[in-house]
């Protein structure tokens, strides 16, 4: 039995969220790149959240030979087109730059547009097996930007952006919470049984 996958990231929350989300496969171990001294950076090509999710579980199962899962996801705006979308982590050219410096940015593009500045979080969801087949899921979370960061928990726009129903930004809610509304919490929640499938069930 394939007991190992490689979560495919470098972002530290977000492989936080994806050992938490996971955590229902409690007899496979998960693993971070830097946990078997890997160090790549596949290049996201395209403008499509499923494909770029694809290029990047197919690069580090490639270059690790485990079974390995990987997202790409971003925060779709409707007062500015959809944007920042697939350029969430680098919107405005900020890719070097901190999440706090993606927020303000964000904030200083809206100004004088009429509100509510309704706005979606989108997860495609890959993984790839040892033999290099692959599956996709997606994940949706609908809300709104707030003009004003609330919350100390989260990452990326998790402290403007107020989800749908429960009038408390993705940075306010306690994990267990996030760990269900999350647009990767529901990507996740589409894979579980397809996962428990490959990995078999528990012994």
């Amino acid at each position: 039995m394939q007991n190992k996958l490689l979560i495919a990231t470098n972002n530290p929350g977000k492989a936080r969220e994806f050992f938490e989300l996971l955590a229902p496969l409690e007899w496979v171990e998960l693993l971070r790149p830097a946990d078997i001294g890997l160090d790549i950076l596949p290049e996201e090509k395209d403008s499509d959240y499923r494909i770029n999710a694809e290029i990047k579980a197919r690069a580090f199962q490639a270059a690790s030979g485990m079974p390995c899962i990987a997202d790409d996801s971003g925060l779709e705006v409707d007062a500015l087109d959809g944007a920042p979308g697939v350029y969430s982590a680098r919107f405005g050219g900020l890719g070097g730059y901190s999440d706090s410096a993606r927020r303000q940015y964000l904030l200083e593009s809206l100004t004088g547009l009429p509100g509510p500045w309704t706005a979606r979080f989108i997860c495609w969801l890959a993984f790839v097996d040892r033999e290099g087949r692959i599956a996709v899921w997606k994940g949706e979370c609908g809300g709104k930007i707030v003009p004003e960061e609330r919350g100390t928990d989260g990452f990326g726009y998790d402290s403007i952006f107020e989800v749908e129903g429960t009038g408390r930004t993705m940075a306010e809610l306690p994990p267990a919470i996030k760990n269900r509304l999350s647009h990767r919490a529901r990507a996740v929640e589409a894979a579980l049984d397809d996962l428990t499938a490959y990995f078999g069930l528990r012994p």
